[in-house]
């Protein structure tokens, strides 16, 4: 009996303790707050958008540049001697016309050889005279056999000895008169002097180049261009610029006098040569009379720096959207009417800036994502939170 007792104390104790602890488990859960039970919400990401809009575009192209004169020439002087007259527009800067008397050289020796050459020639034509009577009293007695015939040949072989001394007194002539009117230096355009290197009374030596001189009638910017950028552009460096009556028109900017400033010009060729490194192909746009814009515009001055902007082709149907709009692989998620996602492809135009110029693959009016989705998918609902104009420039 005291046996049974003792192991029925024993095991006693553990169930005791288990009822008690499963009591107390009850009482909590019968007595804690009451969980409430929700269906999980189906999330639909916000996201911005704007509306394509279709339009017929110009394309533009960027580039700069600085101005250089169209023609630009030495006065170098073709006769040698001292000089002993200075034109006041001689100095760095001055504007002259042409025909203008730039520099003029001492012409007394050049006038004294003038003279030396008309009296050789005055002789030349003297024995050419004499010459041709000898011959013609020769010829006569020799048909009557008066006269040998080596007697005829020597009087045939005086006329032309005559004849080429005439010949050659006559080119003294023409070239001491053109030696005179070179010791005047004329200026042979409408220009601007660069430089100069001359001075009343020094000496210059034939072909030494005493000014350095620019023609004022066009201005010239050289204007690099990439060579994708020749697809938005009337142009070919394959053919020369086209009709002279549509110009491709370039508009050129720069501060000048503390205002920004613009002028018109057109572009004229192109130098047909594409640069292995750059990529680039150089265009020449041209203005006419830059020194004289008419009313309050400024002169457009050699040396400017300028920004071109260079008006292109015209494209039809074009969409404009920010760069941040096109995937990868030129793809658009298209918002649809029941603001599902949709994934295109579309014809990517241009690619310049911030900017993205669509011509395909995207209609007028269609709703565009904007927003960045990582892991979307087709067909994905969205909430569009607002449409938003076009952005970029």
């Amino acid at each position: 009996m005291r046996g049974f007792l003792a192991a029925l104390k024993r095991y006693l104790g553990p169930v005791v303790v288990v009822a008690l602890g499963m009591v107390l488990a009850i009482g909590i859960v019968w007595t804690g707050p009451e969980v409430e039970v929700r269906q999980a919400d189906d999330r639909v990401p916000v996201v911005e958008t704007m509306r394509a809009r279709a339009e017929t575009r110009r394309m533009t192209v960027a580039a700069h540049g600085a101005v250089v004169p169209k023609t630009e020439s030495n006065l170098v002087a073709e006769v040698s001697g001292r000089v002993v007259a200075v034109a006041p527009a001689m100095v760095s800067g001055g504007f002259f016309e042409k025909g203008d008397v730039l520099v003029e050289i001492e012409r007394l020796d050049y006038e004294a050889a003038l003279e030396q050459t008309h009296a050789n020639l005055a002789s030349a034509e003297s024995e050419l005279d004499n010459a041709e009577k000898a011959y013609e009293r020769r010829r006569e007695l020799t048909e009557s056999d008066s006269i040998s015939q080596a007697q005829h040949d020597e009087a045939q072989n005086r006329l032309a000895l005559a004849r080429a001394s005439l010949r050659a007194a006559t080119a003294q002539v023409a070239r001491a008169e053109r030696d005179l009117a070179r010791t005047r230096l004329v200026a042979p355009y409408d220009g601007r002097v660069r430089s100069e290197r001359v001075d009343a009374g020094q000496f210059v030596n034939r072909g030494e180049a005493i000014a350095a001189l620019y023609s004022i009638d066009f201005a010239e910017v050289r204007l690099p261009v990439r060579d994708e950028e020749l697809a938005f552009l009337p142009l070919s460096i394959g053919r020369a610029v086209a009709d002279a009556d549509a110009p491709t028109p370039v508009i050129l900017r720069a501060p000048f006098a503390g205002k920004d400033r613009t002028w018109l010009a057109n572009v004229v060729r192109t130098e047909g040569e594409l640069d292995a490194q750059t990529r680039m192909v150089n265009l020449i746009a041209q203005v006419k009379a830059p020194y004289d814009q008419g009313d309050d515009a400024p002169p457009l001055t050699v040396g400017l720096f300028v920004e071109a902007e260079i008006i292109g082709t015209e494209f039809e149907d074009v969409v404009r959207v920010p760069r941040s709009a096109v995937m990868e692989g030129d793809r658009v998620r298209i918002v649809t009417a029941d603001n599902r996602l949709e994934f295109r492809s579309v014809d990517v135009l241009r690619r310049t800036g911030d900017t993205i110029f669509l011509n395909g693959g995207v209609r007028d009016g269609e709703s565009i994502c904007l927003s960045e989705l990582p892991g979307a998918t087709e067909g994905q609902r969205v909430q569009p939170a607002s449409a938003i104009g076009e952005t970029g420039t």
